[in-house]
């Protein structure tokens, strides 16, 4: 049973995460990934903090710094750095590549801070996805006319996520996952808010899109993909959440391929193939292997 629903969460995760992708792709055609970034967080965090409020949660000083740290570097920090790279001319096949190394960097991370055990064959996995995300963006490598230093935002993005999921696993903040969602949101709104006001992009346009787009971004990409990845993260450990990042590129596709009718190549689609290889590597236990992950 409990298999059972870590596959649920898994699916329902890399489903939910995926769509923050298209969701940015409806809101950048409308306004700046400024105003986009910061009406998604205000709302989130209104919503959030309103039920906060209701339900007259405290929140002890200790969980409070730790989510604004993790909420600063998981959600401000990775997206920042995901937006700007493709603003400033990175493919989005590069970025989504490059963010691939994310699963790689957290398990060596992961192995000597938390203890955490991994197997040769999750090791092999992982190599393996990230072979096949390069297969499935391929045919956006090459489209990019960014200069140099741009490309440091997307592993900057990555990097950031690491440090908060790590940071997470480290301390094993208590808070619920509501109240941790509305302080992250907090932190978030405050500084792309300040962002955009300092940018003169706050004032949101009145295309409709931007508001659709703001709506997937905030109840399945955030709500959705957000309180996925750390629930998972709880469930299985680093390696295994890490492992469902590789999913994201091919279902960020198939939600193209539905809303805008974009074609994946036969290549791309090989590729699917192998991130999904990958993930089952990674993520079957074998007999010797602990139900649960290890920790120092």
């Amino acid at each position: 049973m409990s298999d059972r629903m870590d596959g649920v969460l898994a699916v329902g995760f890399v489903a939910a995460w995926s769509s923050g992708f298209i969701g940015a792709e409806l809101g950048t055609r409308a306004a700046p990934a400024t105003a986009l970034l910061a009406w998604r967080f205000i709302i989130a965090f209104a919503l959030l903090g309103g039920w906060m409020l209701y339900r007259r949660n405290r929140v002890p000083p200790r969980e409070l710094g730790l989510h604004l740290i993790i909420g600063g570097l998981g959600q401000a920090g990775y997206l920042y750095g995901v937006f700007a790279a493709v603003e400033h001319g990175v493919a989005s096949g590069t970025t989504a590549l490059i963010c691939a190394l994310q699963p790689i960097v957290a398990v060596a991370l992961a192995v000597p801070l938390l203890g955490e055990s991994v197997s040769a064959r999750q090791i092999v996995g992982f190599l393996i996805g990230l072979g096949g995300v390069a297969l499935v963006v391929s045919g956006d490598l090459s489209a990019s006319s960014a200069p140099l230093l741009a490309y440091l935002l997307p592993v900057a993005a990555m990097l950031s996520l690491v440090a908060a999921t790590l940071l997470e696993r480290r301390t094993r903040p208590r808070a619920t996952l509501v109240d941790a969602l509305t302080i992250q949101a907090g932190i978030s709104a405050l500084l792309f808010g300040g962002l955009a006001t300092a940018t003169g992009t706050l004032a949101p346009p009145a295309d409709p899109t931007f508001w659709i787009a703001i709506a997937v971004l905030v109840v399945a990409a955030m709500f959705g993909g957000y309180g996925l990845y750390w629930i998972n993260l709880a469930r299985t450990g680093v390696a295994r959440v890490s492992a469902l990042l590789y999913l994201t590129p091919p279902a960020t596709m198939a939600w193209s391929w539905l809303m805008f009718g974009t074609t994946m190549t036969p290549v791309s689609l090989g590729g699917v193939g192998v991130c999904a290889l990958a993930v089952l590597l990674i993520r079957t236990k074998t007999p010797a292997e602990p139900l649960e992950p290890t920790h120092a």
